[in-house]
């Protein structure tokens, strides 16, 4: 098979499975964080689960980059840089900020493991590879507003942890309702900011593999904003009723 084959059909298969995954989740809670449960099988330290997910993110994405054709070209190396922003962070970073103890299930962990190998080869070979971008790409109006969403994304997304990861005090346990900000919009804006992101970057790259990313994402985050929001309702009876779960002032 040659390596164009064996891509197409790896770009098809992320979009069907993002169907998939939003039908499952509309449905069923994905059992990690506060609704994790039992009946999944063996689980791991949730710190070192993030790792093990979101490390081949950046890890196999540099491996696939720099063995293709165009790897050192300006326009590449900006959208690299935008990639690696943020899965160095989510992969290295990120896990040592959380509250040690949690578990997760190991087959969460590899269900997420695949996907971001699957996913930084499709957009690591897309954008240092199979596609042709010249530096004016650098300069075109696709470039320009798809980083600015993407800066605009990061933020949002690295405040929204910062709160949540401030709500309680060395020692205490539970949770609360995080006040401030988009979260007087909206119960997610962690995942409204990661959204942006992708969307971002699928501009930023105008290729299939990132808009692949974004739907994966949407099919990902989406349903799970909307199990938050219900379970946000369901624990907290004062909890703000003009909330949306992702979207603001829609949903």
């Amino acid at each position: 098979m040659l390596e164009a084959d064996l891509y197409a059909h790896l770009l098809a298969g992320v979009f069907a499975s993002a169907a998939l995954t939003a039908a499952l989740l509309l449905f069923y809670s994905a059992p990690y964080g506060r609704h994790a449960r039992a009946g999944w099988g063996p689980s791991m330290p949730t710190r070192l689960a993030w790792i093990v997910m979101e490390a081949p993110a950046a890890l196999v994405f540099l491996g696939c980059y720099f063995a293709g054709a165009h790897a050192l070209e300006l326009a590449p190396l900006a959208l690299m840089a935008m990639w690696q922003t943020h899965y160095l962070q989510r992969a290295f970073v990120f896990p040592f900020k959380l509250r040690p103890g949690g578990l997760t299930p190991v087959s969460v962990v590899a269900l997420g493991f695949t996907f971001n190998v699957i996913n930084a080869y499709l957009n690591a070979r897309w954008l240092s590879h199979f596609g042709a971008y010249e530096t004016a790409w650098l300069w075109s109006p696709a470039f320009i507003i798809g980083l600015m969403l993407f800066v605009t994304g990061y933020r949002i997304n690295h405040w929204a942890d910062r709160v949540l990861a401030n709500l309680r005090a060395p020692g205490e346990t539970g949770y609360k309702v995080p006040r401030g900000g988009l979260y007087e919009l909206i119960s997610c804006p962690n995942y409204f900011g990661e959204l942006l992101e992708w969307l971002g970057f699928a501009i930023a790259a105008g290729s299939v593999a990132g808009w692949s990313f974004v739907v994966f994402t949407a099919a990902n985050l989406v349903p799970r904003a909307l199990t938050h929001h219900r379970w946000y309702r369901a624990q907290f009876p004062d909890y703000p009723r003009s909330r949306r779960a992702v979207l603001p002032f829609i949903l």
